[in-house]
């Protein structure tokens, strides 16, 4: 009961009562210069202390650094040897390909010319020839600002312009260097763009072999160009093309044949095999896949 007496009837602390009286008065002692001064001096003395411990706890640690001075060296490093590995590959996948076509070339010439077409349709020997570049860049945004999804280029927008390429009349296409095969996939892994699980960055360069005014005319006609115009003009998404006298597109890797069966061998049940089995699933987005436009739902 005291303590309610108190609240409700005192509320306010004796000593700030008594100096509250002595304002109203006006006997309050007044601060001298000297005093303001000194509490001036004291404020700033705090705040640059504060802001240098500030600086000092934001700033990375010496060993921080050096740490990720090395990780960095060291990702340049398996960076370097692995394209170094690739290339190798390409060459001996080259060297191979070459003592193919020189056994095919002295018994079976007309095989080695219809092997090759095919080859070429399927995106597995390496291909010369004019067509057209096409970048595709993310929306610019302000540095350090968390971008928007709908600012990225997402996978299904490169699926559609791949697939607009190959109904314009693409022989051989590319996406950052990578050659898109008959069971090539672009998909997407968080952020990321995938192209047959190589992890792909802004800008994205497409380079399509054909025609270069085929290309460019079916291109335009396209809902590969209307989707790029509605990225353009509602998220910011910038887009160019140009042609290219010579586009080289690298061999892209062939689907491994873990077993085959010759056509009309007989198999269990008295069935008989109508095909070549591979063994294997297949991916999206190889050869040209008609599809309405889809609606943007970012």
């Amino acid at each position: 009961m005291v303590l309610l007496d108190e609240v409700m009837h005192r509320p306010l602390d004796p000593g700030y009562a008594e100096a509250a009286a002595r304002r109203a008065a006006g006997t309050e002692p007044r601060r001298t210069l000297l005093g303001q001064a000194v509490v001036v001096l004291i404020a700033a003395a705090l705040g640059v202390v504060t802001a240098t411990a500030a600086a000092d706890l934001r700033a990375p640690a010496p060993e921080v650094l050096t740490a990720r001075a090395l990780l960095e060296e060291e990702i340049a490093q398996r960076q370097a040897g692995a394209d170094q590995l690739a290339d190798q590959l390409q060459a001996l996948d080259v060297e191979i390909e070459d003592l193919q076509s020189a056994a095919l070339a002295e018994t079976f010439p007309n095989l080695l010319a219809t092997t090759r077409r095919d080859a070429a349709v399927a995106g597995t020997i390496a291909v010369t020839g004019p067509g057209i570049e096409l970048v595709v860049a993310d929306a610019v945004t302000v540095p350090g600002a968390d971008p928007e999804r709908g600012s990225r280029v997402q996978d299904y927008d490169l699926q559609i312009v791949v697939n607009a390429l190959w109904s314009a009349g693409a022989e051989a296409i590319t996406v950052n260097g990578t050659r898109l095969t008959t069971t090539s996939a672009i998909r997407s892994a968080g952020d990321a763009i995938l192209v047959d699980l190589i992890g792909l960055a802004s800008p994205y360069t497409i380079e399509a072999v054909g025609d270069p005014a085929a290309l460019t005319v079916g291109f335009a006609r396209s809902v590969g160009q209307q989707q790029l115009t509605v990225l353009g003009s509602r998220y910011g998404i910038s887009s160019s093309m140009r042609e290219v006298e010579q586009i080289d597109a690298r061999a892209g890797r062939a689907t491994d044949l873990f077993y085959a069966e010759a056509v009309g061998a007989p198999v269990a049940g008295g069935q008989t095999v109508g095909s070549l089995s591979t063994g294997l699933g297949t991916a999206t987005t190889g050869r040209p896949v008609r599809q309405a436009p889809k609606e943007d739902h970012r």
